[in-house]
This record gives C-alpha cells, sequence and structure tokens, in this order.
C-alpha cells in the first residue's frame, strides 16, 4: 500500500523560512518523481517544484532562489525548503509521487503523480 505523508505545515512570518516533509512508502517504481505543489486561498492548484531519483531539481519561477528541494535517498524522504517567505505563499502545500521522469527537461504537471499526500497548511504572516 503506497502511503504519501506530509508534516511540517504551520505559521511564519514574511521573511521568515519553513521546511516541509514528504515521506513517500511502498512505491514500487524502480525510479520516481516526487513534487510539490500548492492551492492558495481561492486559487487554483499550481506546481512548486520537483525531484527526481537521480536527485535533479526544477522549480517554478514563482519560487526560484528562495525556495530548494533535498532528499533522503536511504528512504524516499523528501524536504522543501522555503526561505524569505512571502505573504502570497500562504497555501495548502501538497507532496505527489509518481513514475520517472527527468525533472530536468521540465517540471511534471499534475496527471504525471499517482499518489498525493493529505495537504500542509502553510501561513505567512505579513
Amino acid at each position: 500500500q503506497v502511503q504519501v505523508v506530509e508534516s511540517g505545515g504551520g505559521l511564519v512570518q514574511a521573511g521568515g523560512s519553513l521546511r516541509l516533509s514528504c515521506t513517500a512508502s511502498g512505491l514500487s517504481y524502480p525510479r520516481y518523481v516526487l513534487g510539490w505543489f500548492r492551492k492558495p486561498p481561492g486559487k487554483e492548484r499550481g506546481g512548486v517544484g520537483a525531484i527526481d531519483s537521480d536527485g535533479a531539481t526544477t522549480f517554478d519561477d514563482s519560487v526560484k532562489g528562495r525556495f530548494a528541494i533535498s532528499q533522503d535517498f536511504g528512504k524516499i524522504t523528501v524536504y522543501l525548503h522555503m526561505n524569505d517567505m512571502k505573504f502570497e505563499d500562504t497555501a495548502i502545500y501538497y507532496c505527489a509521487a509518481g513514475p520517472y521522469m527527468p525533472v530536468s527537461v521540465t517540471l511534471p504537471p499534475p496527471t504525471w503523480y499517482h499518489y498525493w499526500g493529505q495537504g500542509s497548511q502553510v501561513v505567512v504572516s505579513s
């Protein structure tokens, strides 16, 4: 049984930092991609970034230079490091797992992913 579990959401002041964690268990893919998405209040869900099992990362332009993704290869756990946060980063953040796609080419769309976490609320106070 596949499980994708996120943790680490909360309240942070503008300019501050926060880290989200995502652990995927039970994946049958030999190689995989893990992505981060977010849904701001009243807006559509959008891509934040992704990391593939080779360790390559890619990001949406809205977070480039501020967000980073790292991975613990011993277990399929990834971390979304959010720095210099802005009010517009307020959203529910979702982690998703899917089969391998080289993220150096593109940020995989939501339809690529097979498994989703429950979401973590992040609120940035101005």
